[in-house]
């Protein structure tokens, strides 16, 4: 079973928890230290991938953007600014997706067709629902941002574990006749116990043996499943910035320095491909 391999092509700064207590004099990129790792491990295990760009990585690193489709991997879109849903309106997400697919069509040629969105933080929920209207008058054809489980900062409870077409009216219920498929970040449910298994944060702080084992049961399902990551999880060499929380610092930093070898484990255990291959459009 072909399960689908994600990256959210974004530098250290972007994340929410970081962006207002950085200044902005000390913002420096390590986009390109960050990325090649999981680009040499693509290649070793011959995997192909999806790459949610971000716009503003984009603008500034279009030889890494070149480099990434030229090596097979599905170009999609994470926006342009990083922006959260909920922190701009319909109008402005309607502007940011049309300077996205300007830009690539920039870096990559007219030829590129981009087919999906992640939103930034999974900020996809019921209260930001019109941003699927949007994908599809611009003629995306999949998203994968909700996360099917309530945590601190995003998350829509009730939403299904598996791939579905999402009614406008309520997310958390499927319509068959909507043009665009749903590919919901991964959930496992273990007697009962839901388990986010998507990757990112939750693949640095579980041991690799219960990750794994959580995917293997979704598979056993015959369900497909979906893994993230974003780059600066493997590096090291990120900044530690000051004035976060103790659960916030926790959540940024633990388990960065043991990625890279959890990562191989995964490559090697199962099979990988870009989400527009496991969706077959």
């Amino acid at each position: 079973m072909i399960n689908a391999f994600s990256i959210d092509l974004e530098d250290w700064y972007f994340p929410e928890l970081l962006r207002d207590k950085i200044d902005p004099q000390d913002i420096y990129s390590l986009i390109m230290d960050s990325t090649m790792p999981i680009l040499n491990l693509l290649d070793k295990y011959n995997t192909k991938a999806t790459f949610f760009v971000l716009g503003e990585v984009a603008r500034r690193h279009p030889d890494l953007i070149r480099l990434i489709y030229s090596k097979g991997h599905e170009i999609a879109s994470h926006g342009m600014s990083h922006k959260p849903l909920w922190k701009i309106d319909k109008n402005a997400f309607s502007r940011e997706i049309d300077e996205f697919d300007y830009l690539m069509k920039d870096i990559l040629g007219d030829k590129i067709r981009i087919k999906g969105y992640r939103a930034p933080s999974f900020s996809l929920d019921n209260s930001t629902k019109w941003a699927l209207e949007v994908l599809k008058e611009r003629g995306y054809l999949y998203d994968s941002s909700i996360f099917p489980l309530q945590n601190k900062l995003y998350g829509l409870n009730g939403a299904p574990f598996e791939i579905y077409r999402p009614s406008l009216s309520d997310l958390r219920n499927t319509d068959p006749n909507f043009e665009l498929k749903e590919f919901p970040l991964t959930v496992c449910d273990i007697f009962g116990v839901k388990i986010p298994a998507a990757g990112g944060f939750y693949f640095r702080i579980m041991p690799l043996c219960f990750f794994k084992n959580c995917l293997k049961k979704i598979n056993k399902l015959n369900r497909t499943f979906v893994f993230y990551l974003h780059p600066w999880e493997t590096n090291n060499r990120i900044p530690r910035i000051k004035g976060l929380s103790p659960v916030d610092y926790f959540i940024t930093y633990w388990g960065i320095s043991g990625v890279l070898r959890k990562l191989e484990d995964l490559l090697r255990s199962f099979s990988f491909g870009p989400i527009c291959e496991v969706l077959g459009i």
